[in-house]
């Protein structure tokens, strides 16, 4: 029996953190750890709850949902968080982006989106709303110029490791093909994340579609 994937959740909206509850508490594969209408103390709660994925709301009283998102990758810079907003707005996606959020997804979607985008992210994909993907890498063209490969010094396997972060593929699909274990995967992209300066997926990815890596 596989371990259930334990979320977490930060959001003001009360009908939204209850249709949450309903939604992961009906799915089987899922542990709900609880919700919380503001991010204030989200590091704290992550610290005592040890949740695989959290959901955060952007634009909540108090400290908001990017803030947050910096404080907890601060404390534990692999913990998955998937941005979940009302907002598709240029400065908060990157902001998003930028702060560590391992993916972006709109309210506006279908709430079962979730299921499958939490999935993915546990598994080490970047789930993001495709309109979100265009954004991003429209933003990342206009605000940063293209570096060389080789002044990140990535080895030949941490760039193949990275094509594959690129193309979507979740870590074990990575170890599969490449024929290596899920632990080495898992070491390549810390050396990765060292080498870009980056502490999510997603900003991993980002870089490398910046810099055409």
């Amino acid at each position: 029996m596989e371990t259930p994937i334990k979320v977490l959740v930060f959001d003001d909206n009360k009908r939204i953190r209850d249709s949450l509850e309903i939604l992961f508490t009906s799915h089987t594969g899922f542990e709900w750890l609880g919700s919380y209408m503001n991010a204030s103390e989200a590091t704290d709660q992550v610290e005592i709850h040890s949740p695989d994925v959290v959901l955060m709301d952007i634009e909540m009283p108090g400290i908001n949902g990017i803030e947050a998102t910096q404080d907890i990758k601060r404390e534990h810079p692999e913990q998955a968080i998937i941005m979940l907003t009302t907002f598709d707005d240029d400065e908060k996606v990157f902001d998003a982006i930028c702060a560590g959020a391992s993916g972006y997804v709109l309210k506006s979607r279908p709430l079962t989106d979730l299921i499958d985008a939490v999935k993915d992210v546990h598994m080490g994909g970047v789930p993001m709303t495709p309109s979100i993907a265009r954004k991003m890498l429209d933003l990342f063209k206009q605000k940063n110029a293209p570096l060389k490969a080789e002044e990140f010094e990535l080895t030949y396997r941490e760039k193949e490791v990275l094509k594959h972060l690129v193309n979507g593929s979740s870590y074990k699909m990575i170890a599969d093909n490449l024929k290596v274990s899920y632990e080495t995967v898992h070491s390549h992209i810390k050396n990765i994340y060292k080498k870009l300066h980056v502490n999510s997926v997603s900003a991993a990815v980002s870089t490398a579609l910046r810099h055409r890596l």
